[in-house]
């Protein structure tokens, strides 16, 4: 009994204690601060990656892709058995994207990838990062009225009406303007240009000027930054006409005179446009004479009013600008949004390849957060993309796809998984990859693995400096109290009594720090988020900028294993610390500690 009282006093009258203590305390709750957001930001990071990634994927090398994937999709479910859950076809080829804003082409680089709409949400999570609820359900590459989820503004066929009818009325406009530039001048018999109406002068010039001024303003109500108005109408002007671009020919154009076959008239309304023949096909904007509009039946007219060209997904930075208003409050900015058409080229998987091009409608934006992902990815029909890239046999009709991605049911061994798919389709006999997702991203997993582990020895080290603060403390109590020892030991205390003592109070300081520590790292880690705002207003300066991590709070994770293991290491620094000024205590001998009292 009298070991705890001691080793109790020691603790309480001691303040030299008090800094080991403190010491302590620190390092727990720093390594449980760090382990919490680490853990949080490491979560957030596998959840956004195998949320597009499946578990397994078979992927080929060759441009022509996998043949029949029916028949490796059987065989694969002979190999796992009912271990798949899940299985799908994909196509995935690199592409440019172009789609215009203020009159200016904007092209990017995007990933394109053929998805079965119906199938693909089995083996990702790729329809919960989609903003219209619709398509969380059941995704659709039709394109919707409305009803996007923020930061979406008035999107779908709400969007693509008012944008229609506003380039279409911007189109008339300059069409008007360019009418009355006309009739300013007529020439007279020896040449002369003369002006014919200063009333249609001013009319014109304001017209014209108006509707550059409506275009150059920047942003509409809606929130769009640009529009294709005013490049268009640049062609409209000079009398050109690209009918697979919506163009019109002006209205003094003889073509557009001439009545087609079965006496309809060749004339289209304003701001309707023409259909190509093939969806991929343009006419010769300065073929003048061109009579292939003429032959067409009115219902091969495309109305964008009422129709859309096949869907596409984006990853919602490709088209979206995200930044800090002045209020600092951080918004996002559409450059394209759905309801918007974009040009998509990419090769074909013959030898040697061809570029081909068609056009797209966005009908949904794809937001994983996970910038990797959303300023590369784009979606669309896998059949679309097998017909453009002629990936489908002409004589048999089977198509070839390039990859077979896979989801297993929950507790299996991916890697098990994997090593049976390669041995039953061998390298030497199929030019096919075949990796988990975390294969895939193995270097990334790698290197935040790698960080995780050396943050965590260094703040180890920082209790292991506590330890050698109470070593320190603990030797200079033994020699103090050298002559306590020479009268414990003389009245009968046995040397492992005497070594109790400190071993004691070396536990108490260990206990006593940790749990201060826990009690401070909880604390702090429940309230972080606020804690990095009061930092943000004293230093003015941000701490955790969403605009580059794409959430709004800090992800935190409270692991209790990794709370049990660094308070019980703490507590063992605590206690291996006092083992030696322990030792020194217990072989004093009593006549040896009295000698000089």
């Amino acid at each position: 009994m009298y070991k705890l009282l001691l080793s109790w006093r020691y603790l309480r009258t001691r303040w030299i204690a008090l800094a080991s203590v403190i010491s302590v305390t620190l390092g727990v709750a720093t390594m449980i601060i760090v382990n919490a957001v680490m853990d949080g930001f490491t979560a957030e990071m596998y959840n956004r990656l195998h949320g597009i990634l499946s578990d397994v994927v078979v992927e080929s090398h060759s441009m022509s892709g996998i043949p029949d994937p029916a028949w490796h999709q059987a065989e694969i479910r002979k190999v796992l058995g009912d271990d798949v859950v899940g299985m799908t076809a994909a196509v995935r080829v690199p592409a440019m994207l172009n789609f215009r804003v203020r009159g200016e082409w904007v092209t990017q680089q995007v990933m394109v990838i053929g998805i079965d709409e119906t199938s693909y949400a089995e083996v990702s999570d790729f329809s919960k990062f989609l903003l219209h609820p619709s398509n969380r359900d059941q995704l659709s590459f039709l394109l919707r009225e409305n009803g996007y989820d923020a930061p979406l503004p008035t999107s779908g066929w709400q969007h693509r009406r008012l944008r229609v009818g506003f380039e279409r009325a911007y189109r008339e406009q300059l069409h008007k303007a360019e009418q009355s530039r006309q009739s300013r001048f007529q020439r007279d018999s020896d040449g002369a240009v003369r002006a014919a109406s200063t009333e249609y002068d001013v009319v014109g010039d304001e017209a014209v000027e108006g509707a550059v001024a409506s275009d150059r303003e920047g942003p509409d109500s809606e929130g769009r930054l640009g529009n294709e108005s005013w490049d268009d109408a640049a062609n409209d002007r000079q009398g050109n006409i690209d009918v697979a671009d919506g163009d019109e020919r002006r209205d003094d154009d003889p073509a557009r005179e001439a009545p087609a076959e079965g006496g309809l008239p060749a004339r289209l309304p304003l701001g309707k446009r023409a259909a190509p023949l093939a969806e991929n096909s343009v006419l010769d904007p300065f073929q003048r004479g061109s009579t292939a509009e003429d032959e067409r039946d009115a219902s091969q007219v495309f109305d964008e009013m009422s129709e859309q060209h096949t869907g596409l997904v984006l990853g919602i930075a490709i088209t979206s600008l995200r930044h800090r208003d002045p209020d600092n409050s951080v918004q996002s900015y559409f450059l394209a949004r759905p309801g918007d058409d974009v040009q998509i080229t990419f090769p074909t998987s013959g030898q040697p390849p061809k570029a081909v091009t068609a056009k797209f409608t966005i009908v949904d934006l794809y937001q994983s957060k996970m910038s990797e992902y959303d300023s590369m990815f784009a979606f669309m029909p896998i059949e679309k993309i097998q017909e453009m890239r002629g990936m489908i046999d002409p004589t048999t009709g089977i198509p070839s796809v390039t990859s077979i991605q896979l989801r297993l049911r929950d507790g299996v061994s991916l890697a098990e998984a994997r090593d049976k798919l390669r041995a039953h389709f061998p390298a030497d006999r199929f030019a096919y990859r075949i990796d988990t997702w975390r294969d895939l991203q193995g270097p990334l997993l790698a290197a935040v693995q790698m960080e995780t582990t050396i943050l965590n020895i260094l703040l180890f080290l920082i209790i292991a400096v506590a330890g050698f603060g109470i070593l320190a403390t603990f030797f200079m109590i033994v020699v103090e109290k050298t002559r306590d020892i020479g009268v414990l030991k003389a009245l009968g205390a046995p040397s492992s009594g005497v070594m109790s003592i400190f071993l004691n109070y070396g536990l108490s300081l260990g206990v006593v720090g940790s749990g201060m520590g826990l009690v401070l790292g909880l604390l702090f880690v429940t309230f972080i988020n606020q804690i990095a705002a009061v930092v943000e207003k004293i230093l003015g300066q941000e701490i955790f900028d969403p605009t580059v991590y794409y959430f709004q709070q800090i992800p935190t994770i409270i692991n209790p294993s990794m709370l049990f293991w660094v308070v019980s290491g703490a507590i063992l620094i605590a206690v291996g610390a006092s083992v030696l000024p322990s030792l020194r205590a217990a072989r004093l001998h009593p006549v040896e500690a009295l000698r000089y009292e």
